[in-house]
């Protein structure tokens, strides 16, 4: 899977192959506006990548100190950027 076709994906809201990671599929129910099942996911995946999801979700919900937390679990500086691309700089990472 590639980033275009995790992006395909969202915009017709179809849901992913069986194989996606299950960090993608966090990201997938984000982008697709269920942030509660993104949520669902990545908080229980505790891997750095999880964490930085975990983060990610946080920071977009506006829960900047429990972002902060997530992040430090992460090994990442706090986002400053877009959520967007916070997003797709994620799923680039996790489909490398």
């Amino acid at each position: 899977m590639t980033i275009d076709d995790l992006r395909a994906a969202v915009d017709r809201s179809a849901p992913l192959p069986d194989s996606a990671p299950a960090l993608v599929r966090a990201l997938w129910h984000d982008a697709t506006g269920d942030w509660e099942g993104a949520h669902r996911v990545a908080q229980d995946i505790e891997t750095p990548e999880g964490a930085w999801v975990h983060a990610y979700l946080h920071r977009k919900e506006g829960d900047a100190a429990n972002a902060g937390y997530w992040y430090r679990r992460a090994g990442k500086p706090p986002a400053s950027g877009s959520l967007d691309a916070e997003w797709r700089a994620i799923a680039t990472a996790l489909l490398a």
